[in-house]
């Protein structure tokens, strides 16, 4: 039986590239029988990557049968995951998130849980010395991971261990990390063939905030004018969004990448109300929009801030 590698639903750079990269070393490196897949459709950025690179899209899946051999990177989080994730066979776990109860495994397991910027720098160590093996393809991809989830070193939760290795990465591929990042992050930034509801569920996670769930969706982009743009759209779809999904609201934070703020939309008075208790601001009874100046990261800032 084949191990299937996967990351988290909607689908970005470091869960796509390091479902790749553990299928590779398992494969080319180890002499299994692995299969990175995905759980949707990857977002622009991760998109890109894999055609910079020449790689195959990854297959998606929409579960899981009983039994099945899985490894699971960059969650743990049993809400990101198939419905069936609990009777699979998972053999491994891969993360740089905070621990999520849930999970269930057939035994013991091995779980590698980091506090760095991302589960490609994780995956690096792991490998070891078998990543001199590693083609141009991985190491791209492996920088590419790097500097989407550091926000190309801009996030706070980016690591000197993260940074050591990108720049390490980068003078072996002969690139330069601003040229490859601007290309990255334009392609992160080309919103426009994506609907509305398709927008909010891009890049989000559901989360509890005294024991009600929320959806919260982050846009990370270099033209946050483009998503502000479509705003009233966004809001009002944001209603229909947290309905369809069984969460009380969707939080929308629309992160400027190179001004290092994100923008929050308010759709109404409990999500005025969350901003101005989470984040110490102000908001106006009629705003629909704040700007959170440094906020940048939901894993570090947002998500560990909400309040009711």
């Amino acid at each position: 039986m084949s191990t299937l590698v996967f990351g988290h639903k909607a689908p970005d750079t470091d869960t796509t590239g390091s479902a790749i990269l553990w299928a590779w070393y398992l494969n080319d490196v180890l002499g299994q029988t692995a299969e990175a897949v995905l759980l949707g459709e990857p977002n622009t950025e991760a998109a890109w990557l894999l055609k910079k690179y020449d790689l195959p899209k990854p297959r998606i899946i929409d579960d899981v049968e009983d039994g099945q051999r899985v490894v699971i990177v960059d969650t743990n989080n049993p809400a990101e995951l198939p419905a069936n994730i609990n009777n699979a066979d998972i053999r491994r776990i891969i993360d740089h998130h905070r621990l999520v109860p849930g999970l269930q495994t057939k035994g013991p397991i091995n779980i590698t849980m980091k506090p760095l910027a991302c589960t490609a720098t994780i995956i690096h160590k792991l490998i070891g010395r078998d990543a001199e093996q590693m083609p141009d393809w991985a190491k791209g991809t492996m920088l590419a991971c790097i500097l989407s989830d550091t926000l190309e070193f801009r996030s706070p939760t980016t690591t000197e261990t993260d940074k050591k290795l990108a720049r390490k990465l980068a003078e072996e591929l002969d690139v330069q990390i601003p040229a490859f990042a601007s290309d990255m992050f334009a392609a992160k930034s080309d919103v426009s063939a994506f609907s509305d509801a398709e927008l909010l569920r891009m890049d989000s996670k559901e989360t509890e905030i005294d024991g009600r769930k929320f959806r919260v969706s982050v846009l990370e982009t270099t033209s946050p004018e483009t998503v502000l743009s479509r705003k009233d759209a966004l809001i009002a779809s944001m209603r229909d969004v947290a309905e369809e999904d069984g969460v009380e609201e969707v939080l929308l934070f629309i992160v400027d990448i190179l001004k290092e703020e994100a923008t929050m939309l308010l759709p109404n008075d409990t999500v005025r109300g969350i901003a101005e208790k989470s984040f110490s601001t102000v908001c106006g009874k009629e705003a629909d929009q704040v700007v959170l100046p440094g906020i940048v990261s939901r894993k570090k800032q947002i998500i560990p801030n909400l309040t009711l």
